[in-house]
């Protein structure tokens, strides 16, 4: 059942086009990852879709919801958006993930608002830590606790921009296992931006790949091919099968790159030593 929708998304910045014609569709139970090298406008799409940044052309529907004809509360109770960076504060973690029940909220905190940020908590192993200051937290702690005030929201569709940015390999592989087991387990849409190609193939159902502010691939696994990498990164890469999951090498001969290094070593050296005569 499809949850959001992309259509003819323009977006310039200052008069220069960041975004030109944007089509997309997400479906609930659905992860999907936007990929494309720096500078492709992964982080302006996320923040258009939440109305953060407002487009000049097209829309975002939830539903039958067009998001940039709502209020921003209403924006909040549909989408739940974890930035890349989240400044820590001294807030306790339980009041952190608390200020996203806020667009819920009417006159006063209600047992339900705090069951849920409960609940929230123990999902994301938090619990331990709700009376820690935010500022205390280690990088995969403090993008828990992120994820959770955007869970609390209960959203329909989660927007994270690269977050597993700056995390070690273990905490990587378990924010990334959280955020599906979420969007499985609650039905419904992610959507996130990422640098790591292969991190991105083992976790999301589907795949964007965006090059100067254009959709230049979209769709499953079966989309990813040397072909488009080439065209997007500008890398020659061989695509594998492992378990049913693309795994992308570079086709790059290491020996060639040493033998060439030490070439220019040693041609250094020999430029130095005529020089000294």
């Amino acid at each position: 059942m499809m949850n959001l929708k992309v259509n003819g998304l323009n977006f310039n910045y200052n008069g220069i086009p960041v975004l030109d014609g944007i089509n997309f569709c997400v479906d609930k139970g659905e992860l999907l990852a936007i990929l494309g090298p720096n500078g492709a406008g992964k982080t302006t799409l996320l923040k258009c879709l939440n109305a953060i940044h407002k487009p000049q052309h097209g829309s975002v529907l939830i539903g039958e919801r067009d998001v940039f004809k709502l209020s921003s509360d209403d924006i909040a109770k549909l989408l739940g958006y974890v930035p890349q960076r989240v400044e820590p504060s001294r807030l306790s973690v339980f009041d952190a993930v608390l200020m996203g029940r806020k667009p819920h909220i009417k006159w006063r905190v209600r047992n339900h608002d705090i069951c849920i940020v409960d609940a929230a908590l123990k999902r994301l192993s938090l619990n331990h830590l709700s009376l820690r200051f935010i500022d205390q937290l280690s990088g995969g702690e403090l993008q828990k606790v992120s994820i959770a005030r955007a869970l609390v929201q209960e959203p329909e569709v989660l927007l994270l921009d690269e977050p597993t940015s700056s995390l070690d390999l273990k905490n990587q592989l378990e924010i990334l296992r959280t955020v599906r087991s979420i969007v499985k387990g609650h039905n419904v849409s992610a959507i996130m931006t990422m640098h790591d190609l292969n991190t991105a193939m083992r976790y999301a159902d589907k795949f964007i790949f965006l090059k100067n502010g254009t959709i230049f691939g979209c769709g499953n696994a079966k989309c990813v091919t040397p072909e488009i990498i080439q065209n997007v990164y500008g890398v020659e890469v061989e695509v594998e099968q492992r378990n049913g999951c693309p795994v992308i090498h570079p086709v790059e001969d290491l020996n060639v790159i040493d033998h060439n290094h030490s070439h220019s070593h040693n041609h250094s050296h020999e430029n130095e030593a005529i020089h000294n005569q």
